[in-house]
């Protein structure tokens, strides 16, 4: 699967990763061409976190940075005991397995046609630059809306925010990728102290916050 997975990036080796999915998720029609692959590769099956057995190979890497994957199993029972209607915030939430296991729980309160992208908002922090373009991945393939932090959530101190929208709010679509303008009014917003400008300016939505 890690063969099949590089050769939709793009990439020879694991480590390439992570740059190459930014630029993938920062171009609209590419990005799509490789949702499209993932799905078909995963049999559709959106309810799972594509990444989670992708990073085992960088196991060795992620001890000696105190990083570990929550387990699947453990994500979905979280899910269900901490839920707050509509609204959904994580620090530290990796590639966002956690996330996804509560996005499956929120639109399993619904038959297909009720469910509406816009009743829900994801707000999940990172620090790793390794693992952010894997978090947005994971929002935009499920057409979440919801907002990527990549900041130290004590210190506040932030590199960037990628705002995910779905922009027609259709349940089946997907999400359009924001960068945030590094401006003092998305540090207000977001509760964050930009200390660098690390993503290029980037909007795809007509009006980011259109949706909620």
């Amino acid at each position: 699967m890690t063969d099949k997975i590089n050769f939709i990036l793009g990439v020879d080796d694991i480590f390439k990763a992570p740059s190459k999915m930014l630029e993938i998720l920062l171009n609209r029609e590419h990005r799509e061409s490789v949702f499209v692959q993932f799905l078909k590769l995963f049999n559709y099956k959106l309810h799972e976190d594509f990444w989670h057995n992708y990073f085992q190979e960088e196991a060795a890497q992620r001890k000696k940075m105190a990083q570990d994957f929550t387990p699947m199993s453990v994500a979905g029972l979280v899910s269900e005991l901490v839920h707050e209607s509509g609204m959904y915030y994580e620090p530290a939430a990796g590639t966002g397995g956690m996330m996804v296991a509560q996005w499956q729980s929120d639109r399993c309160q619904h038959d297909p046609i009720n469910y509406k992208p816009s009743q829900y908002l994801y707000i999940c922090e990172e620090l790793s630059d390794r693992a952010i373009p894997f978090l947005i991945f994971n929002m935009a393939i499920r057409g979440m809306n919801g907002a990527v932090i990549h900041c130290d959530t004590l210190t506040r101190e932030c590199y960037g925010v990628f705002f995910v929208q779905n922009d027609k709010d259709y349940t089946f679509g997907f999400s359009s990728v924001n960068v945030m303008p590094y401006s003092k009014a998305s540090e207000d917003y977001f509760n964050v102290k930009f200390v660098a400008e690390k993503y290029p300016a980037h909007i795809e939505s007509p009006n980011p916050f259109a949706v909620r």
